[in-house]
């Protein structure tokens, strides 16, 4: 994972989704999470552009339109189902894994440093020098997203990074399909190196 940023809410948000969800939770102010109306999914297009196909947890291109993820879980903060700035754009598998956890860092507050990645066996880990509190959530959230006890999830990276390794893809695409990849090749400054780690792997 890699911090991201917040980007502008679609003009049409307001009038789609908030002030419909709103008057929905001021009707109904003991209303439960499954029972809210998923005006969200009118802008599901533009969160899949807003953030350029990247899903916020696992840093790789998804097909539109993703799956629009409640960072506070809206079965226990209904009040924050209808906002922009509580919504990440998921892999719809990556979705389902975090469900209604609250365990998991929040992709707009991760600083550079704090996930890294293990070549060849494509694993994520807390960086190190992290304090213990920052790395306690790392874990938590690895665990929850299942970042890698997904198997699909592991043997992504682990096919992008092949195919960069036999120069089937260069690093400007991982830059924008795969960033966490392209950022961690440069920050190991293994451009020259990854054809020898993958051919280990392989052999």
């Amino acid at each position: 994972m890699i911090g991201i940023v917040l980007q502008p809410e679609p003009l049409n948000f307001n009038s789609d989704v908030r002030e419909p969800g709103n008057k929905l939770l001021q009707r109904n102010q003991n209303i439960t999470g499954k029972k809210l109306k998923n005006y969200w999914t009118k802008i599901s297009y533009d969160l899949h552009a807003a953030y350029q196909g990247i899903c916020a947890y696992t840093c790789m291109y998804i097909l539109p339109p993703g799956s629009v993820d409640h960072f506070m879980p809206k079965t226990h903060y209904p009040d924050l189902a209808y906002e922009w700035n509580n919504y990440r754009l998921a892999s719809p598998r990556v979705n389902q894994h975090k469900a209604d956890s609250t365990d998991v860092i929040d992709p707009f507050n991760i600083q550079p440093g704090w996930f890294v990645l293990d070549f060849p066996s494509c694993l994520v880990f807390p960086g190190d020098g992290l304090p213990d509190l920052i790395k306690v959530q790392i874990e938590k959230t690895i665990k929850v997203l299942k970042l890698n006890d997904d198997d699909i999830l592991v043997q992504e990276r682990c096919d992008m990074m092949l195919m960069y390794a036999d120069g089937e893809v260069q690093l400007g695409f991982l830059s924008r399909r795969y960033p966490f990849l392209a950022l961690e090749i440069e920050r190991q400054n293994i451009q020259d190196t990854v054809n020898k780690i993958f051919k280990k792997r392989t052999n």
